[in-house]
């Protein structure tokens, strides 16, 4: 009876120490799941990178310099002297209309999907009667015949022709770059012909914009209206405003945002760059519905389970049956459980994931059923172990799709 007591532990023993020694190829074939990935991703930005990344719009808004004084002490004469210097008034429309439509194209690089898009949009909007007094600015300062409209557009690659404005009925092109960096890293901008005394600065202009996997746009309306419409069917509506309406069908989408000034943490006016307006960002990513990688690393994070259950399964099937299995075939078993991972990995970059995850499984449970069966000799025990080990992996299958349905509920 001691004896047999200390076969099991010993027995017990070469089996965690297994167990432990298979998690280092475990450990590699997250590494390679993490890979391809990667790899996934690189393909992404490469296509992106010649049709034109996601894209962020911003404005239109209204850059003016003008002169500010100030005193500074000169050393060398020992005086104080007066010096001018350019600083910048931004001003933001009073109104802000975007109407657009998304429309989307699938490319492929390799075996891998990109998804790009053309967006037509349709810009409108108005400046009140600009009030520089209000920063104690006199407007003989104020340089309006200086006076430039911004649209920033992170992408410039996007663009896909020339874009005039529509300023108060006058048709003005648009030139590349900003006036100032203070707001904005890149984009357009037009000379505007802007009038102190006028009440209201009217403007509009349509913009053919490519881009890839997002739309992003800031609210710089003091109040920003902004309509959406698409074909396709899984758009994710993010950043820092979701829509007041949208409906998603078979047919695309259509997304309805309107925003006041009120619901960001930036005024209507102020002078250079003291504001960071992207954090104000909001649109939609067009998501592709690929997820495997990240299926198959949350199937791999299982790989202890898997081991441990299967391991249990030949030991109690060796106990009871009264047979022995060398510590080199429960290696071999355990090494036909990572293949699975392999198998998964492989189906599913060409396949969907849930047909993947049957033929490993199929695939796997046959090698380690018809494995079983020769080395044991003997159908019935082979084909318990495989009905055993068939319950254990279509329960790590119930799991992960109920991850997957708590993950898309959030």
């Amino acid at each position: 009876m001691k004896n047999l007591k200390n076969s099991l532990f010993f027995k017990i023993s070469v089996i965690s120490f297994l167990i432990l020694v298979l998690l280092i190829p475990t450990s590699m074939v997250k590494g390679l799941i993490r890979e391809r990935e990667y790899t996934h991703e690189n393909a992404i930005k490469e296509v992106s990178s010649k049709w034109g990344r996601g894209q962020l719009l911003s404005g239109p808004f209204l850059t003016i310099p003008y002169d500010k004084y100030i005193k500074r002490y000169d050393e060398k004469d020992s005086v104080l002297k007066v010096v001018k210097t350019k600083e910048y008034l931004h001003y933001l429309p009073d109104n802000l209309s975007i109407n657009g439509e998304i429309i989307p194209e699938k490319r492929h690089r390799g075996i891998y999907e990109v998804v790009v898009y053309v967006s037509k949009l349709n810009i409108k909007g108005n400046f009140k009667k600009l009030n520089v007094e209000q920063f104690d600015i006199n407007p003989n300062d104020v340089h309006f015949d200086k006076a430039v409209l911004n649209v920033g557009i992170s992408d410039l690659k996007g663009i896909e022709k020339q874009i005039k404005i529509n300023w108060n009925t006058q048709n003005i092109p648009f030139n590349s770059g900003v006036t100032t960096n203070e707001i904005i890293g890149s984009g357009v901008h037009a000379n505007v012909p802007v009038d102190f005394q006028r009440t209201d600065n009217i403007f509009s202009t349509e913009i053919d914009l490519k881009g890839s996997q997002y739309l992003y746009f800031l609210p710089f309306g003091k109040t920003t209206d902004i309509t959406l419409q698409s074909n396709w069917k899984t758009p994710s509506f993010t950043g820092t405003f979701l829509p007041d309406d949208n409906n998603v069908s078979s047919e695309g989408f259509t997304a309805h945002w309107n925003i006041l000034h009120l619901n960001r943490n930036y005024p209507q006016a102020w002078i250079g760059g003291r504001y960071d307006v992207i954090d104000s960002s909001f649109g939609t990513d067009l998501l592709l519905p690929v997820d495997n990688y990240k299926k198959t690393y949350r199937v791999a994070k299982y790989a202890i389970l898997f081991l441990v259950l299967t391991f249990m399964v030949f030991f109690f099937v060796e106990v009871l049956k009264k047979v022995f299995i060398h510590p080199i075939q429960y290696l071999l078993v355990g090494f036909a459980i990572l293949l699975f991972y392999t198998l998964l990995l492989s189906f599913s970059e060409y396949i969907r994931f849930n047909f993947a995850y049957i033929i490993a499984t199929v695939l796997t449970l046959g090698l380690i059923t018809l494995y079983t069966t020769a080395i044991l000799k003997s159908k019935r025990i082979g084909s318990m172990i495989f009905g055993i080990l068939l319950t254990m992996y279509l329960f790590i299958f119930t799991i992960i799709q109920l991850e997957d349905l708590a993950l898309k509920l959030i």
